[in-house]
């Protein structure tokens, strides 16, 4: 099989989004190396990208130049096989896309949005990966799907993702750049070359890891939406009756998370937050529970039950002190919710984030939607009386629980 052509300077600067003048200025100031007959390389498309973005964000040309000739600074290691997955500019663009397929090019700008990058402009150049990811999009507008309900799935797609990638970039720093840089005794080029092999082997496998821990989220969502789904239709049949239960929104704050902060700093505050989102996972999934978002002292949870919601709440308040955490004050209330772009919303959560501020340190109260839904679970109730919650008209009566016996 013979090999394509290598990149000219013109298909350099087109793949790269810029103009033939800033692909010569490089190649002037020794950061681009063409070969014979004015030939260049793949990874030369992503040195001229890269080498751009970093003078978008301050970084001047000249002192890039200064410091690879100094042997400080090398963009070799963007040769890596590592990098191939960074996908160069298309010949398409924007307005072409829309016109094309039909897929309005406000939702096309959201793709380009849900990757992290700003808006494009009607004839700015779509990326390869970004075209990728349209016949998704025109398949889910040819099947009736509404472009708010797609635009959403991007950003919640692009959004938890983000938080992947911000993840991997940070333990690369502590786990093999710094070492290379302290440990080591390289110099910031040399350290950019030498990770680039393992960062060539670990790349693929995580892309799998990663793709792997989808498919089993993907098989837990989808299982219950089967339950429903073979519930209703055994109740329509007259075959069972099901318990009508509200989901349970619940609240779990630190008490004195932030004057831990302020007293011990930031990397304590972080080893705090560390620990609980491992207990609190283990205990919300093992209760059919999830963790929805992290609020910084604390978290917010959703419970299908809401009594297996009351028994997780019992565990992890126990289950912070034993791991040495300051004590924790949860508040749950049931109730109908809105799921929207991976989050949930409305009255019912935050009237649980109110009953969480109202408990005292150590202490899980509930709302009487809580108690009349908790049917059977190993727990008890004890009655405080209607309170009055701030910014929840009307007052509420609240209960504190305690497991059974």
């Amino acid at each position: 099989m013979s090999r394509p052509p290598s990149p000219t300077r013109r298909d350099v600067a087109r793949r790269a989004g810029v103009e033939l003048d800033d692909v010569d200025r490089l190649v002037e100031l020794g950061l681009l190396h063409p070969g014979a007959d004015d030939t260049y390389s793949d990874a030369d498309v992503r040195r001229v990208r890269w080498i751009r973005g970093l003078e978008r964000s301050g970084v001047a040309l000249d002192d890039m130049a200064a410091a690879v000739r100094d042997g400080a600074l090398s963009f070799e290691f963007l040769g890596s096989p590592a990098f191939d997955r960074f996908a160069a500019h298309s010949e398409t663009t924007f307005r072409e896309l829309s016109e094309r397929t039909g897929v309005p090019f406000e939702l096309l700008v959201v793709v380009r949005e849900a990757t992290g990058f700003a808006r494009p402009a009607p004839d700015d150049q779509v990326r390869e990966h970004e075209l990728a990811i349209v016949p998704a999009i025109e398949l889910q507008l040819a099947a009736g799907f509404r472009a708010d309900v797609i635009e959403g799935w991007l950003r919640t797609s692009g959004d938890s993702l983000r938080r992947i990638a911000e993840t991997e970039a940070e333990w690369w720093k502590t786990e093999v750049t710094t070492p290379l840089v302290e440990q080591e005794g390289m110099r910031e080029g040399e350290m950019l070359g030498a990770q680039a092999d393992l960062g060539a082997r670990m790349a693929p496998l995580a892309e799998q890891a990663v793709f792997a821990l989808y498919r089993g989220q993907q098989e837990h969502a989808w299982s219950q939406s089967a339950v429903e789904y073979v519930e209703a239709a055994l109740e329509g049949a007259g075959l069972i009756s099901r318990l009508r239960r509200p989901p349970a929104m619940c609240f779990l704050d630190i008490t004195g998370y932030t004057r831990l902060t302020e007293e011990r700093g930031d990397e304590a505050a972080a080893g705090v937050a560390a620990r609980l989102a491992t207990l609190v996972r283990r205990s919300s999934t093992e209760h059919g529970g999830q963790p929805v978002k992290w609020l910084g002292d604390g978290v917010m949870f959703h419970f299908r039950d809401p009594g297996q919601g009351v028994v997780s709440a019992l565990e992890m308040k126990e289950g912070v002190l034993d791991h040495g955490l300051p004590p924790a004050h949860v508040g749950l209330h049931a109730g109908p919710v809105v799921f929207q772009g991976g989050d949930y919303f409305g009255r019912t959560v935050n009237i649980a984030s109110r009953i969480a501020e109202h408990a005292g340190p150590g202490e899980v109260l509930v709302s009487q939607e809580v108690v009349d839904a908790a049917l059977g679970a190993p727990v008890t109730f004890t009655p405080i009386g209607p309170v009055e919650l701030k910014g929840v008209s009307g007052s509420i009566r609240l209960h504190r629980a305690a497991r059974s016996g």
